[in-house]
C-alpha cells in the first residue's frame, strides 16, 4: 500500500448502484480490484439524486420511481499507480459510467491522533 503525502491524483468513478459485474454491484467490484491492486485508498458514496448519458434522473424521494441512484467511487494515490489501474476499469464500466481525473494534494493520510 502507498503511503501518501503531496502531489497526487484522484480518481472518480460515477456509475448508478444497480449496475452489476458478476452479479456482484461495479462499484464493490471497483473497490475491492483498487484493493487488491495496492492503491492507498477507496470510498464510495451514494448520490440521493442525480442523471447522466441516459437523461433520465434518478432519486432518493419516496414517490419516485427513478431507482439506479448515482454512486460515486473516489480513489487516491500517486499518478503513476492510478494511471495504471485504469485499464483495470474498462470491462467492469463497459456497461456505462463516468470517470474523473483530477490532481490534488495528500496533506494526510493514516490514523488520527489520539484527543485526550
Amino acid at each position: 500500500m502507498t503511503r501518501l503525502h503531496g502531489p497526487a491524483l484522484r480518481l472518480t468513478v460515477l456509475v448508478g448502484e444497480q449496475h452489476t459485474w458478476h452479479h456482484r454491484p461495479v462499484y464493490t467490484e471497483i473497490v475491492h480490484r483498487a484493493h487488491a491492486a495496492g492503491l492507498a485508498g477507496a470510498s464510495v458514496f451514494r448520490g440521493v439524486e442525480g442523471f447522466g448519458a441516459s437523461s433520465l434522473v434518478h432519486t432518493s424521494r419516496l414517490l419516485s420511481l427513478g431507482g439506479n441512484l448515482p454512486v460515486a467511487v473516489v480513489i487516491v494515490d500517486t499518478e503513476e499507480r492510478v494511471r495504471a489501474f485504469l485499464p483495470e476499469l474498462e470491462e467492469v464500466t463497459a456497461g456505462g459510467g463516468l470517470m474523473l481525473l483530477d490532481a490534488c494534494e495528500v496533506v494526510r493520510y493514516g490514523p488520527g491522533e489520539p484527543r485526550g
